[in-house]
């Protein structure tokens, strides 16, 4: 039933929703579920009508504008966006700006980078008007029933809106999965950061199972029976269980499996690309990350790679040993990687934590990722522990049990590298997380060659191990 209100609701709803597609409509519903009175608008106005119907008796109302939206709401007013990221915030803030107050509360839920969250905060403050870039995850369920909320902003405008994220949020061990991240942008940079680590777990997985189904000759049924095992240990995640589902989910078109139907294509929204490119600016290495981006945009040249599949055929994929064994060190393989990218990942928030003057509780982002969101883990749990610990640890692998999960496993993951390399089978993201493991415990690198070859070709200088500054030499 259609929910109607009239003069009596007038000033009493508690948040205001603009933007009510699948993560904007459940998550108002969540809100009302919790107790909290919402109004929702969307300038398709076919969607207020879906969130009323779905209402179904909830503290809930729809607004047909802008000044209807605000006049619903309680003084001094919230109104939260989930809309697309870039030209639709801007347009938002500028229809809404009209009918708020000084004093009144914009929070944007989306996925905007936090460069653009910093320029909108500053100028919202010229108006009087506060400002949180607050990142979600957990897609449309996730909303609809507990999220991962990850709030960046004023402090005390985000304690305006507490009660009502802890109330919605995701709870782990009766802990809400919302804490308050740090001024500005902080909340939007760790979501971005939180997609980054996203990209390269889920280019980890899709390897492993490129490795069972090309050179095991594992079928889907078989694959599904692996990845559900692995769900019940160390690599218990939100992705590993919903690959299990994915690989039993029948198409409803052909009667087979739906994943052998999917187009080999993987496109982007750009918080991967995100992660990286700041990676690369503040010059913390993500290369798990990089190649999971880099990997997806070499999905999208289809029709190039068939023709070099033709041009240069590989190898034939070996099945080598025996399967149970190989899927073993599959799976020692994928957590040793998994480590080393929730590594990357916290490293790079501590580096931007430091410049950016976040002042990010790295232990508290840690917890509050274990419910709700994308990258939900057992592992988690161990990350939290180690930076709880230790908070100015600078890297994961520090840890000393994470540490000796590492060397438990290391040679599982090489002897996997080997195989992919023999039959001809990318495994970039394995080998990515290799790489980064290998030379970040390198007494010695190749760098002091590349030094020279800069000062030589170009008198960049270099530094040397006997003597402080820095020094040119006439190669020629």
């Amino acid at each position: 039933m259609e929910q109607h209100w009239g003069p009596q609701m007038n000033g009493s709803c508690d948040i205001g929703m603009i933007g009510l597609g699948v993560m904007g409509r459940n998550l108002a519903l969540n809100i009302a579920d919790h107790g909290f009175a919402a109004a929702g608008y969307n300038r398709h106005l076919d969607k207020v009508a879906l969130l009323e119907r779905e209402a179904e008796g909830r503290t809930i109302i729809g607004a047909k504008s802008e000044k209807e939206l605000a006049k619903a709401l309680r003084k001094p007013r919230a109104v939260m966006m989930m809309v697309p990221a870039g030209k639709a915030v801007d347009e938002v803030i500028r229809d809404l700006l009209p009918y708020l107050d000084p004093g009144d509360l914009i929070i944007d839920g989306g996925n905007s980078h936090y460069t653009d969250t910093d320029i909108r905060g500053a100028a919202l403050a010229d108006k009087g008007i506060h400002f949180l870039g607050v990142g979600i995850s957990g897609g449309e369920k996730g909303a609809r029933f507990g999220p991962s909320i990850m709030p960046g902003g004023e402090k005390v405008a985000y304690e305006r809106v507490r009660p009502i994220f802890e109330a919605v949020a995701a709870k782990v061990d009766g802990s809400p999965c919302v804490t308050y991240l740090g001024p500005g942008s902080a909340g939007h940079y760790v979501k971005m950061v939180h997609n980054g680590i996203e990209y390269g777990l889920m280019q980890l997985i899709s390897e492993t199972y490129h490795v069972m189904k090309m050179a095991l000759g594992l079928n889907d049924e078989e694959l599904a029976g692996v990845y559900q095992e692995w769900n019940q240990g160390e690599l218990e995640s939100f992705l590993v269980e919903i690959t299990t589902d994915i690989f039993r989910h029948v198409d409803e078109k052909t009667g087979s499996r739906l994943i052998d139907e999917i187009l080999d294509m993987a496109g982007q929204k750009g918080t991967g690309k995100w992660t990286s490119q700041d990676a690369m600016d503040l010059q913390a290495p993500v290369p798990t990350i990089d190649m999971a981006v880099a990997m997806r945009d070499l999905s999208m040249f289809k029709d190039q790679r068939e023709a070099l599949a033709r041009r240069l055929p590989r190898p034939a994929p070996s099945c080598a040993g025996e399967k149970k064994a190989s899927v073993g060190m599959l799976r020692n393989a994928l957590y040793l990687a998994m480590i080393t990218t929730y590594a990357q990942g916290m490293a790079l928030l501590k580096t931007a934590s430091d410049v950016r003057h976040y002042e990010l509780p790295l232990d508290e982002v840690a917890r509050i990722w274990r419910g709700g969101c994308i990258i939900r883990a057992r592992l988690l749990e161990h990350v939290r522990s180690a930076l709880g610990s230790c908070p100015d640890l600078p890297n994961l692998m520090l840890d000393e049990t994470l540490a000796r999960a590492i060397m438990e496993r290391e040679e599982d993951l090489r002897r996997v590298i080997q195989q992919g390399v023999v039959s001809g089978i990318p495994i970039p993201g394995f080998m990515a997380s290799l790489a980064y493991l290998d030379a970040f415990r390198s007494r010695w690198l190749p760098a002091n060659l590349i030094q020279a070859q800069r000062d030589f070709f170009g008198s960049h200088t270099y530094e040397r191990i006997d003597e402080k500054g820095v020094f040119h030499t006439v190669w020629e």
